[in-house]
């Protein structure tokens, strides 16, 4: 069987990944400050900071291929500690791509939507990225890095992504829910627009470009949505009685990173690999009744 190497198990779209693979590959997960058990994954301590542990991984597992999504990324938090976050995602990236080019073998990265100002959206692959934020400008130096060094790489800008959660990480919503469910104030931008993505979708599409294609991908949702509309939309799926959501716009809530008002992702391009994204509702739905 194929052996598929994971960074970032432990996180939230990294333990999805592991799921849904595990019975088509060998899976191998890394993980550092939050210990994590999957059942039919082999979980492996490492820094991905220190390139001699990198190395060892690499040189131990022999992936056959590499899904790297281990990151820093809360914008605030990468704001406001420059230096560790860019160790992990930017240096550690770009080593990560030279080890699949020494290795020959698939390397997909999960960037984001935030490389984009949202002043120009829906935005494609080929569009000029001029991100506001310090994470998002990380984003960038690890996509062009890897990229240098590894021509074959496959870049997936992400957009939001939601979902059940995994033992140590969850996705935007679970704060939402549980907001919601005990009745307090949520405030939610009506300024800033995203195409939200399952990340059921999302692990489909990234298998979809494993191994199938090389360069930029957009993965996102099918709908252009505000903050507040997805509440209400959540609000009207879960039926929470005494939520109390309260449109604000980004300005009202200061934060130490920016935010661009409208990252909305083209998807066109991996639609046209077999991606289907389902409607926000069904999805929303379907997330429900599993809760």
């Amino acid at each position: 069987m194929r052996r598929l190497l994971i960074t970032g198990a432990s996180g939230f779209l990294g333990w999805n990944i592991c799921q849904a693979a595990k019975g088509e590959w060998e899976v191998f997960g890394t993980s550092f400050f939050h210990p994590v058990q999957i059942e039919g994954v082999t979980i492996v301590k490492v820094g991905l900071t220190d390139p001699g542990e990198l190395e060892g991984v690499f040189q131990t597992v022999r992936p056959d291929a590499v899904i790297h999504t281990a990151a820093k990324s809360d914008p605030n938090y990468c704001q406001k500690h420059r230096t560790e976050s860019q160790k992990v995602n930017v240096d550690a990236s770009i080593h990560i791509a030279g080890l699949c080019a020494e290795y020959s073998i698939p390397c997909v990265f999960t960037s984001t939507d935030l490389v984009f100002d949202g002043l120009h959206a829906p935005y494609r692959e080929e569009d000029e990225v001029c991100p506001v934020s310090f994470y998002g400008e990380q984003k960038v130096l690890a996509e062009e890095g890897m990229m240098r060094w590894y021509p074959e790489v496959v870049i997936c800008r992400m957009a939001l992504m939601f979902g059940n959660p995994g033992p140590c990480a969850a996705s935007f919503i679970q704060p939402m829910i549980r907001a919601m469910k005990e009745g307090r104030e949520l405030p939610l931008f009506v300024d800033e627009f995203r195409t939200p993505l399952s990340v059921k979708s999302a692990v489909h599409g990234l298998f979809l470009a494993l191994g199938k294609m090389r360069g930029i991908l957009h993965l996102g949702g099918m709908e252009r949505i505000s903050r507040y509309d997805f509440g209400k939309l959540l609000l009207d799926v879960f039926h929470f009685q005494e939520a109390k959501l309260i449109p604000s716009k980004q300005k009202d809530i200061m934060m130490a990173a920016p935010r661009p008002p409208d990252v909305s992702l083209d998807n066109t391009k991996a639609l046209l690999l077999g991606f289907k994204p389902f409607p926000l509702l069904n999805e929303l739905k379907e997330l429900c009744s599993s809760i």
